[in-house]
């Protein structure tokens, strides 16, 4: 009899035990916060609204496209034939990129400045009152952009995401001349530890004062190998 008290004792214990130990929570383990990511990028740049600008304006008249023709626009007058001759689209570039608040878990400031090259662009007029060739010759832009990134980083090498949007300023150094532009981007990424990869998208408004006050319409498609700590 004392046997089986005590066994049923003894049972009891272990489930009492046992429940307490489910019962327990342990708190999930948070990503640590990030504060700076630096990378490399690689830029396939498209054109935007080409005809317009810059086109348009550096022969100061309204521009068609040619259609079947050794050209690749005209004048409508037809006094003036255009061709583009050339326009890079792969570049290379660098940016660094500050997060003032730590990134870790939703949504933070950021702060990047970045390098990167411009489209090398050739363009020949001929025809009567045609101006010279225009050529936009070892480009590059200098930007300062503010974003809000929003990341979901996971401790230690586990899987993480981020999203971002935002915008900001730079100038441009050429041959040619120095300018300004202005700018948006977008995009998203993902890591694991402190490795990463980002794909963006840039829409930027590029501004030059020499032959004439031009600009021209730049869509670089980024692809980021990045380093975060």
């Amino acid at each position: 009899m004392c046997q089986r008290r005590a066994s049923i004792a003894a049972f009891v214990a272990l489930f009492l035990c046992a429940s307490s130990a489910f019962a327990q929570s342990y708190p999930a383990r948070k990503p640590r916060r990030h504060f700076v990511t630096i990378s490399t990028d690689w830029l396939n740049t498209q054109p935007l609204h080409f005809l317009e600008h810059p086109i348009q304006d550096l022969v100061g008249r309204d521009v068609a496209t040619a259609q079947f023709e050794s050209y690749d626009y005209r004048t409508r007058d037809e006094a003036i034939l255009i061709d583009v001759l050339e326009f890079t689209r792969r570049g290379r570039g660098k940016s660094l990129t500050i997060y003032p608040l730590g990134l870790s878990v939703g949504p933070t400031l950021a702060i990047r400045g970045s390098i990167e090259d411009l489209p090398h662009i050739r363009i020949a007029f001929s025809g009567a009152g045609a101006p010279g060739q225009y050529e936009l010759d070892g480009a590059r832009a200098y930007d300062l952009a503010a974003a809000v990134y929003v990341a979901d980083r996971s401790p230690g090498w586990g899987l993480g995401s981020h999203a971002f949007v935002g915008g900001g300023a730079g100038r441009i150094s050429s041959v040619l001349s120095d300018g300004t532009r202005y700018f948006g981007e977008g995009g998203g990424g993902l890591s694991s530890g402190p490795l990463g990869v980002e794909l963006s998208v840039k829409f930027a408004l590029n501004r030059l004062t020499e032959p004439v006050d031009h600009s021209f319409i730049t869509v670089p498609i980024t692809l980021r190998g990045t380093l975060t700590f």
